[in-house]
Parts: structure tokens; C-alpha cells; sequence
């Protein structure tokens, strides 16, 4: 199910009505992990034994960590949650690439290798999950966290529907608190969530979906096109991944407020961004902060020599890339933010200070530069478009016009506006029956604008 199908509203609006119905707090987190299990085992029901099996094995672990004071015993447990984890991601995300980048090392060294691709699916939500559980266990490991006793909270803060297969990465630390205690109707910011779920579903359904249209078949073939299209399919690829995941984590962070939970931002208008480094606060703000607090900082961090600070930024980064796919795109992508990374700390090493609006320009331009490779089906095709990019020369004569352009400035535009919390200004001044009437003429006139495909989120592959 996907957010914006009426299959997923109808999935809602039965889940909502019965859990506030329930007036037991146990029995309503049981409702909601019932509810969790059948929405992720309406993708493929077989792949729920995955999310079980590691649900358990990291509740056994804390168990085993909490009061263990046997260091070898610990370290052995914590060995066991990491191996097995990312175990896991290798089989199932990483196997056909290491197969394949290793086919092709031994061809390039003169031995004959047949190209082979195991019929291995990526189970959806995986790299979300896993990284979830994980996290709960190092930070019991790191006694920055108590092992929790109930096997019932731990399996919902594992596979809470809102966030399950494409985040916001929730951390024990934040979500385990809210479980203890009775959520109450009085308490729930029914218009805040109201409105952050339309404004997800119109960054989705209404943008994201639409722009696509153009986004795809550039892609599909580059060569075709003129330099000033492939100006404008990289721009509206920007649109469309910021609208789509920022969409997405709109509606999740809206539909566990209206179950009274509350789940981290993760998308502060990144961008506007003025440095590649504050990018990095503002985008995905929850893979961001994991990385450094469970990769960056335990490689080593800011501390030790120049050049040691700078291989821990760029093996983050690198390994921050691989996470999001099986494939040497993604590398090239993490590789091109670390290096960002590392200039711009040296940058500010040296004392030396960018006009605001220049930094913002020269950001946005280096991660345009950068979704190409995120978005390239194949890296020839990523070549093409980067000497069209950065060159502007193309051989193709196919071309989008310029008419494009103006709808990327009417949407920048509406994101400033948005920035400068103009959303909230309007609404919050309103009675409950204006914002009512307002949210009514607001919902049909979204319908009118939504594509017609129902497409699926982008960060479902990851």
C-alpha cells in the first residue's frame, strides 16, 4: 500500500477509528502492531518472517547486553546484532553486485566469468528496519539506553506502520519513551497533522508524480536530447526526489501524530542550503545524524590528524552512498558529497568565508551534479549528461523548450514562501470550521492535480 491509493486511506481510517476506540493502552499497541505486520505483509507476506526474525534477535541481545558486565561476552552480542544485520542487507541488496562488480574484475584481468544475477528481491524497507534495530542494540551496548523487558513495545517500535519502509530512521532512544505511556486524544495536533499530510500528498501525488513525466524519458535516453533539456531533466529530478521523499516522510511523521507519536523531521528545506555541510543537516536528516553518531564518529570523527578526519568523512559518505543502492552510481554519488565535505572543512580550515547567496548557488549546483548519478539508469548515460551539465554540449536535438523553466521558478517560489512558514500563518489564525471549509476546497482541487499513475515512492528500492 502506498500512501496516496485509496487502498491505504480506507487501511487508515480503519486502523484510526478502532485504536481510539480501544481504551486499553495494551490493547491498542497490539491493534497497531497487528496493523504494522498486515501492512508490510501486503507488499510480499513472505518477507515478514525477515522483519520478525531480526525483531527478535535484537530483542534477545539487548536482553543479553542489559547488566552483562563480562566485556568479551558483550562485545560477542553486539558482534552477533551487527554481523547479523548487515548480513542481511548483504544478501539481499548486495549480493548481485558484488557477484557482478567481481564477474567483471576478472574479466578485466583476463579471466573468462559468465554473467550471472541471482533471483534474489529486495525486500522493501530493509536498509530502514535493519539500521533500527541495530541502533537499538549499540545503544544498549553503549549503556546509552536500557534494554527494554516488553517484546510487545520493542516489535512495535521495530515495525510501526507510518515509518516502516521508508523512514524517518527512528531511534529507540526517542520512540521506546512514548510507549509507555497512554496516548490521549486531547493531546494529538489534529490540524498540524491534517495539514502536513495534504502538503505531503500534494509534494507526491501532485508534483513528484507529475514531474516525472518529464524526468523519466530524458533518462531513458540522454543522447536524444539538447543541453538546455538535460539542464531541465536534472533540475525537475531535483524536484521530484525532494518531493517524493519529503512527501513521504511528511505523511508518515502526520499519521503517527494522529496516533499520538511523534517522529523526527526529517527534511528542513535543504535546498537552501548555504554549505554542503548544512545540505547535510537539513536532508534526510535522519540517515544524516545515524551516520555520524554509529559510522562518522566511531571510524574516528573530527579527531586525530587532517588526513584521518578527511578519510573518516569520505568512508561515511561512501558507505552512506552504497547504502542507497547496489551499485557503483551510488558510490560515485557518496564520493561526490565526501568530497564536497572534505573541501568545505578545509575550506574552513584556511579562514576563508563564501558570500551567503554564492555558497547556496554553488551548493545547489554540486547537488545537481550529484543526483545524476543517483538517478542514472547506467553510467554511460551519467557521462552524457554530465557533459551536457557542466559542458553544454550534446549531441541530441530533442528538446523540452523552455516553458519547463517557468514552472521550476513557480515552484521555487512556493518553496520559499513554504520556508518562510507561510503555510502555517494562514491556517493557524483560523476557526476549526474555516480550517475545515479551507481543507475541504483544498483536498478536491489536490485530487484534480494528482497523476493518474499511482507511482511508488522512490526510497522503497533502498
Amino acid at each position: 500500500m502506498i500512501f496516496t491509493e485509496l487502498s491505504f486511506l480506507a487501511f487508515f481510517a480503519l486502523v484510526f477509528g478502532v485504536y481510539w476506540c480501544l481504551t486499553s493502552h495494551r490493547a491498542r499497541k497490539l491493534w497497531l502492531l497487528a496493523a504494522s505486520y498486515f501492512f508490510y505483509g501486503a507488499w510480499d507476506w513472505r518477507f515478514l518472517s525477515l522483519i520478525v526474525g531480526s525483531t527478535a534477535l535484537d530483542y534477545l541481545v539487548g536482553l543479553r547486553l542489559e547488566g552483562n558486565d563480562d566485556e568479551r561476552s558483550r562485545k560477542r552480542w553486539i558482534a552477533l546484532s551487527v554481523v547479523a544485520n548487515l548480513g542481511l542487507l548483504g544478501v539481499f541488496k548486495y549480493a548481485n553486485f558484488f557477484l557482478d562488480s567481481a564477474i567483471r574484475l576478472a574479466n578485466a584481468l583476463g579471466f573468462e566469468a559468465s554473467p550471472h544475477v541471482l533471483g534474489i528481491v529486495l525486500p522493501v524497507g530493509i536498509s530502514f528496519y535493519t539500521f533500527q534495530t541495530m541502533s537499538y542494540s549499540l545503544d544498549v551496548y553503549r549503556r546509552e539506553l536500557r534494554a527494554v523487558r516488553d517484546p510487545l513495545d520493542f516489535a512495535l517500535f521495530v515495525t510501526f506502520f507510518p515509518q516502516l519502509v521508508a523512514g524517518p530512521i527512528v531511534r529507540a532512544i526517542d520512540f521506546l519513551p512514548q510507549l509507555e505511556r497512554v496516548r490521549l486524544w486531547r493531546d494529538v495536533r489534529v490540524r498540524a497533522c491534517a495539514t502536513l499530510f495534504l502538503v505531503g500528498y500534494v509534494k507526491k501525488a501532485c508534483i513528484g508524480d507529475n514531474v516525472a513525466e518529464l524526468v523519466d524519458p530524458y533518462f531513458k535516453d540522454p543522447a536524444l536530447y539538447d543541453a538546455l533539456s538535460a539542464w531541465i531533466a536534472v533540475l525537475f529530478y531535483a524536484v521530484q526526489i525532494y518531493c517524493d521523499f519529503s512527501g513521504y516522510s511528511d505523511m508518515a511523521i502526520a499519521t503517527a501524530g494522529l496516533f499520538g507519536y511523534e517522529l523526527r523531521l526529517n527534511f528542513d528545506f535543504p535546498y537552501f542550503a548555504a554549505s554542503i555541510r548544512d545540505f547535510w543537516r537539513r536532508w534526510h536528516m535522519s540517515l544524516s545524524s545515524w551516520l555520524r553518531d554509529y559510522l562518522y564518529i566511531p571510524l574516528g570523527g573530527g579527531r586525530g590528524s587532517r588526513l584521518y578526519q578527511y578519510r573518516n568523512l569520505m568512508l561515511t559518505m561512501l558507505l552512506g552512498g552504497l547504502w542507497h543502492g547496489a551499485g557503483w552510481n551510488f558510490v560515485i554519488w557518496g564520493a561526490l558529497h565526501g568530497a564536497a565535505l572534505v573541501a568545505h572543512r578545509e575550506w574552513e580550515r584556511r579562514g576563508l568565508r563564501m558570500p551567503a547567496a554564492l555558497g547556496l548557488v554553488a551548493t545547489f549546483w554540486w547537488v545537481l551534479l550529484a543526483w545524476i548519478f543517483f538517478r542514472a539508469p547506467s553510467f554511460d548515460g551519467a557521462l552524457v549528461t554530465v557533459r551536457s551539465f557542466v559542458l553544454f554540449q550534446a549531441e541530441g536535438a530533442r528538446s523540452f523548450g523552455v516553458w519547463p523553466l517557468v514552472t521550476f521558478a513557480a515552484l521555487a517560489l512556493v518553496h520559499a514562501l513554504a520556508a518562510r512558514r507561510w503555510i502555517e500563518r494562514l491556517t493557524e489564525p483560523l476557526p476549526d470550521w474555516g480550517y475545515a471549509l479551507l481543507l475541504g476546497a483544498l483536498v478536491p482541487l489536490a485530487l484534480a492535480f494528482t497523476n493518474a499513475a499511482v507511482k511508488p515512492f522512490i526510497y522503497f528500492q533502498f
